[in-house]
């Protein structure tokens, strides 16, 4: 028979664990609407592997969503720097509209080795109305031999525009 207390400790642990929950509730305290940012993604051309530090060449996929259900955004820039923060690739020429839940990707191909394992692509985006951010994320792939590798990261805020 479980006793009173051990009952209790039982319902207090669950009421903790619901209370933590990423459910509906705390997921909106989250979200903000914004009339344009400037973002920060990640990038890894290459990561080392092994003792000696071997190079393991990745394809990269950059990936704008926009998550706004009622409004496009207009992605002004898409810029690709090296790990010594040299400028390599404009990927936008012109503003592109990106409509209501679309995505756009940029790809860097596997045999592309001039950004490094600190590349990063900077992306600036606006709306004409305040909108929920889009995801911006890479997605590192790669295979030699009989291993493979992929992993993502996500872009990160620099500031509002």
């Amino acid at each position: 028979m479980v006793s009173l207390k051990n009952r209790l400790f039982f319902c207090v642990g669950i009421l903790c664990c619901l209370s933590s929950w990423p459910g509906d509730a705390g997921a909106q305290a989250d979200i903000f609407a914004s009339k344009g940012q400037v973002v920060y993604a990640p990038v890894y051309s290459h990561i080392y592997i092994g003792d000696k530090e071997r190079r393991f060449l990745l394809a990269v996929t950059l990936s704008i969503r926009n998550t706004d259900s009622d409004c496009p955004i207009v992605v002004e820039k898409a810029t690709y720097y090296d790990s010594d923060g040299k400028l390599i690739r404009e990927y936008i020429q012109s503003p592109v509209k990106l409509e209501k839940m679309s995505a756009m990707r940029f790809v860097v191909r596997e045999s592309d080795k001039s950004g490094g394992s600190g590349a990063s692509f900077i992306v600036e985006w606006r709306s004409e109305k305040e909108v929920s951010p889009p995801m911006v994320e890479t997605i590192m792939i790669g295979a030699q031999t009989q291993q493979g590798i992929s992993f993502t990261s996500r872009g990160r805020v620099l500031r509002e525009k």
